[in-house]
C-alpha cells in the first residue's frame, strides 16, 4: 500500500514538473510536439470526414431499398480500375428483358425499365430564358415511382396510359425546378428538352439521402416518349423490387431469366450484373478502409517526427539535470523512480500535444461541414480515443530510452557533472 502511494506521488510530482517545464519553455515544447499535433489532428479530422462521408454515401445507397435489385450489363458500384473490355462490349439489357422478369419471376413485385439517352450528346432543358445543361435525362414508366425512386413535391408522376400513348409530358427534379422556375408553379408549363416541347406534370423532391453537393437534375419522360425522342438509345437499367423477405429468391429467379434471355450457356459466367444495396455498401466500405489505412500511414509519419522530437528534448533534459539525478540517487531514489519521473514528463508533453491535435481535428471537421453542409461530419469516439492513446503511446515509446539513460547514471559521476 505504501509503495503504491509512493508511486502515485511520484507520478503527480512528475506531472507538476512537466507542466512547469512546458510553461517555462512554451515555444520549445510546442515545436517538440508539433508532429504529434499534426498526426493526431489528421487522425481525428480525416476520421470525422470519413465517418460523415460513410454515413452520407451508405444512406444514399440504402435509400434504393433493402429489397431492390439493379440489373445492368455489368455490376453497378465502386470498383478499383477500369471496366474490362469484355464488360464494356456486352450487349445492353432490353425492355423485353424487363417484361420477361415481370412475367416469370414470382418473387418480384415491381420491374421498372430505365432508358438512358445517348451519352455522347450533351442534353439540355430550357424554359423561356432559363437553361440547364448536362441534365440527367431518362425514360421510365409509372413503376419507377411505385418502387420508391421518386417522391413528388408538386403535381404527379406519369401514368401507364401516358407512357403507351407517347404523351409529351415530363417530371423534373427539384434543382431543375429551382433553376428554371425560381419558385413559380411549374405544373402545366411547357419546357424544351433538346428542342422538343414537353408539359411539366410533376416536380420530384431531391432524394433525402443524396450525395454531398449532388444536384437533382433529373428530367424523366415516359419510356415510350423517350424512345420517340431518342430512337437510337439502347442502354437500359432495370430497377427490380423483390417481394418482402424474398430478395435472395428474387435474385436467383432474375438471374435465371436473364441468362435465358441473353442465351448464356450453362457453363459460361453471367454477362450482366445484379447489384443490391448491401453489396454496393460493402464495396464502398472496402474503398474507405483503404483510405483509412492511408490516413494511418500518413499520420504515423507526423507521429514519428513528433516522437523523435520528444526523445531529443528528453535527452537534452537528462543532460541538463544530470546533477539533480545524482542528488536524487544519492538520497535513495531507485532506478524505477527515475524512469517513472522522466516517462511521466514525456507522456505529459505528448498528451498536451494530443489535446492540441484533437482541437485541430475538431476544427478540420467543422471546416469540412461548413464547406459541405450536406456532409454530416462528426468526431467519432474511436478517432478521439485513438488520438489520445496514440499520443500517450508516443510519449511512452520515445521517452523510454532517455528515462533508462537517466536511471543508469552513476550517482558519483552525476554529482561531479557541471
Amino acid at each position: 500500500m505504501k509503495r503504491r502511494s509512493h508511486n502515485l506521488m511520484l507520478i503527480l510530482a512528475g506531472v507538476r514538473l512537466a507542466l512547469n517545464t512546458i510553461r517555462q519553455h512554451k515555444l520549445r515544447s510546442f515545436l517538440t510536439v508539433l508532429g504529434v499535433i499534426i498526426g493526431t489532428g489528421t487522425i481525428i479530422g480525416v476520421g470525422s470526414i470519413l465517418t460523415g462521408f460513410d454515413g452520407a454515401v451508405t444512406g444514399v445507397i440504402r435509400s434504393l431499398g433493402t429489397e431492390t435489385i439493379i440489373a445492368f450489363k455489368f455490376p453497378i458500384g465502386i470498383q478499383f480500375g477500369r471496366r474490362s473490355r469484355e464488360e464494356l462490349q456486352r450487349k445492353p439489357l432490353t425492355y423485353e428483358d424487363a417484361m420477361a422478369i415481370m412475367e416469370r419471376c414470382r418473387s418480384v413485385e415491381v420491374v421498372s425499365p430505365y432508358l438512358f439517352p445517348n451519352w455522347n450528346v450533351m442534353h439540355r432543358v430550357r424554359y423561356k430564358n432559363n437553361e440547364v445543361l448536362q441534365i440527367d435525362l431518362g425514360g421510365t414508366d409509372e413503376k419507377y415511382a411505385q418502387g420508391g425512386q421518386a417522391e413528388m413535391m408538386a403535381g404527379r408522376f406519369f401514368t401507364d396510359f401516358e407512357n403507351l400513348r407517347r404523351v409529351p409530358v415530363a417530371v423534373i427534379g427539384e434543382d431543375i425546378y429551382k433553376s428554371l422556375f425560381s419558385g413559380l408553379n411549374a405544373v402545366g408549363k411547357q419546357i424544351q428538352v433538346d428542342g422538343h416541347s414537353y408539359e411539366v406534370i410533376g416536380v420530384m423532391k431531391r432524394p433525402a439521402n443524396s450525395f454531398p453537393g449532388q444536384q437533382d437534375n433529373r428530367v424523366l419522360l415516359p419510356y415510350h416518349t423517350m424512345r420517340k425522342l431518342e430512337p437510337g438509345a439502347v442502354e437500359h437499367m432495370l430497377i427490380i423490387v423483390a417481394r418482402p423477405g424474398m430478395l435472395a429468391q428474387a435474385i436467383e429467379e432474375v438471374r435465371g431469366v436473364l441468362r435465358q434471355q441473353r442465351r448464356v450457356k450453362w457453363n459460361e459466367p453471367d454477362n450482366f450484373g445484379l447489384s443490391t444495396a448491401d453489396q454496393m455498401v460493402e464495396q464502398f466500405r472496402q474503398v474507405t478502409s483503404v483510405t483509412a489505412l492511408v490516413m494511418v500511414v500518413l499520420s504515423s509519419i507526423g507521429l514519428l517526427v513528433g516522437g523523435i522530437g520528444v526523445m531529443n528534448i528528453m535527452l537534452v533534459s537528462v543532460t541538463e539535470r544530470t546533477r539533480e539525478i545524482g542528488v536524487r540517487k544519492a538520497i535513495g531514489a531507485r532506478k524505477f523512480d527515475i524512469i517513472v519521473q522522466f516517462l511521466t514528463e514525456a507522456v505529459v508533453l505528448t498528451f498536451a500535444g494530443g489535446l492540441l491535435g484533437m482541437t485541430l481535428g475538431w476544427v478540420i471537421s467543422k471546416a469540412a461541414r461548413f464547406a459541405f453542409p450536406s456532409l454530416p461530419t462528426s468526431v467519432p469516439l474511436w478517432a478521439a480515443a485513438l488520438g489520445v492513446a496514440v499520443s500517450v503511446g508516443v510519449g511512452l515509446f520515445f521517452g523510454l530510452w532517455p528515462a533508462t539513460k537517466a536511471a543508469r547514471l552513476d550517482p558519483v559521476e552525476a554529482l561531479r557533472y557541471e
